[in-house]
């Protein structure tokens, strides 16, 4: 008798990895109404909480999808750090500073969303092989019911810094391997100072008790190089280090979590592979210093989330799919850069303390202070969105681009459809906003009807003074993931400018073409 071959999978989509990026990745995927399926390797959620910290942008992305409810109100500490140096993260909207929420929460969170959007999340499986076509994926899955192909138009990699999918494909990811090295543990029933960022004679020492009684212990020893490592390090090696550093005894505490991290910086070459796509870790590797990576890979999976959307449902306008690489990869060389440099001065020596006397001099300053904060946050994250000809013809003489083009859409109290709303409310279901303030230009009024599946048309009034949106902005167009595309000001010309913007981000409005079987 022979043995069956199980059925494979199909998807419009393939994620490969269940941690907070690809489950945010899925649920943006199904709010833009495609198929997708995400396979895990672990058989359950993971109870180490790497990560702890969300930035003021990706608390405005929760805000605009309604998830904040089911957070909760998390824990806000203003100040945050460059380099261990303190830095206020107070910023103008509702979210300045930082949020402390244990990344096993945030992943709780996004799985019971990206399910109740209809997201296919299958853990468990472990990704054996992948061959990326001109004309889709197929991969190869291990799990508990034997192994599996999967067909998918698309595979998107957001299996972290370890990715399967790199090392199965061998896309480029240059960059260096760690050359320093940090200890951190969770320790319960231990009695020692907190210490922030304290720089000893041999080393540096960070200590956090938490609420629940469990200390955050990281320690690095000046001139100490990374060791090679097949697991998680050893507590005694922790103990050892910590007292090295500081002259204390941890020993005869509980370790609940032990890690090492070290100073590695990798970046690929390329967000996208034809049909195969990277985001989060996958893409980029970093040290995790002031809380960046996460929300790093949180964003990336928000940029993509909607363009991949389009392009399976088949109204992507042309070229829509690669400016997620365009857009997001030059954010990511920014951040690896601003966390290189945190690094040497965080775990450097002697040999640092001139540039971090320099520094906090220049920190006293309110512009740079609030430059490091907005780059820290991710509020001051700028596409280049202008359009590829040119002015428009016949436009008068511009003031300029409007301050609000390719930013974020700032968080502002409206009143809209005879109630009160935020701008952040107005993307809750996924789709893109032309929102017309009041008296702005009459020839945008309905402008958006032929794209109503894609686009919902607004018209409100600000309830209060919003600091960050120009006094005199008429007209926004705000694509999915919250950021502008177009900006008219009040009174301004609209020249075919609306439609234009709606036809180049939201594709032609005559409903969307049906994609072969070969690419369903």
């Amino acid at each position: 008798m022979t043995e069956r071959t199980p059925r494979p999978h199909t998807a419009r989509v393939l994620v490969v990895g269940g941690g907070p990026v690809g489950l945010m990745l899925a649920a943006e995927l199904r709010l833009g109404g495609a198929d997708v399926l995400v396979v895990e390797r672990l058989d359950t959620p993971t109870t180490e909480s790497r990560a702890s910290t969300l930035h003021a942008r990706t608390m405005e992305i929760l805000d605009a999808r309604g998830l904040l409810g089911m957070l909760g109100t998390p824990p806000r500490e203003p100040r945050g750090h460059f380099g261990g140096l303190p830095l206020s993260l107070d910023l103008p909207g509702p979210y300045g500073g930082q949020w402390k929420v244990p990344q096993t929460r945030t992943e709780e969170l996004l799985g019971q969303w990206a399910r109740s959007l209809g997201a296919r999340v299958l853990r468990g499986r472990e990704l054996r092989a992948l061959d990326v076509r001109e004309d889709g994926v197929e991969a190869e899955i291990a799990g508990p019911d034997g192994t599996r192909r999967v067909r998918a138009a698309y595979a998107v990699a957001c299996d972290g810094e370890d990715s399967t999918v790199r090392r199965l494909t061998g896309v480029p990811f240059p960059g260096h391997d760690a050359r320093r090295e940090l200890l951190r543990a969770d320790v319960a029933g231990v009695e020692i100072p907190d210490r922030r960022f304290e720089r000893l004679p041999h080393g540096l020492a960070i200590a956090a008790r938490r609420p629940d009684g469990v200390t955050r212990v990281m320690v690095h020893e000046f001139g100490a190089a990374p060791r090679p490592r097949t697991g998680e390090p050893p507590y005694e090696e922790i103990v050892r280090a910590w007292r090295r550093v500081t002259g204390e005894d941890i020993g005869g505490g509980t370790p609940l979590w032990r890690n090492a991290f070290g100073d590695a910086c990798r970046q690929l070459t390329s967000y996208r592979h034809g049909r195969l796509l990277f985001a989060g870790d996958a893409a980029h590797r970093q040290p995790p210093i002031g809380g960046q990576a996460l929300n790093l890979g949180l964003q990336d999976a928000v940029n993509l989330g909607w363009k991949l959307a389009a392009t399976v449902r088949g109204w992507a306008p042309p070229g829509l799919l690669d400016t997620y690489h365009s857009e997001r990869h030059p954010v990511g060389r920014r951040v690896l850069d601003n966390i290189e440099t945190q690094a040497g001065l965080l775990f450097g020596g002697a040999e640092s303390e001139p540039p971090r006397a320099l520094l906090g001099e220049l920190l006293r300053m309110e512009p740079v202070r609030a430059h490091l904060a907005g780059m820290i946050s991710g509020l001051d994250i700028r596409y280049d969105v202008a359009a590829p000809d040119g002015p428009r013809p016949g436009a008068p003489p511009s003031p300029g681009p409007h301050p609000l083009l390719g930013a974020r859409l700032p968080y502002a109290e409206l009143t809209a459809g005879g109630g009160p709303a935020t701008t952040f409310s107005l993307l809750r279901d996924g789709r893109g906003v032309l929102l017309r303030l009041a008296a702005g230009p009459g020839e945008t009024a309905q402008a958006a009807a032929p794209w109503a599946g894609r686009v919902r048309e607004v018209a409100a009034a600000l309830r209060a003074p919003c600091p960050d949106l120009p006094d005199d902005t008429g007209t926004l167009l705000v694509r999915p993931d919250g950021h502008v595309v177009l900006a008219l000001r009040r009174g301004e010309p609209d020249r075919g400018a609306t439609r234009a913007a709606l036809r180049r981000w939201f594709g032609e409005p005559d409903g969307p073409r049906t994609l072969t079987e070969v690419e369903a």
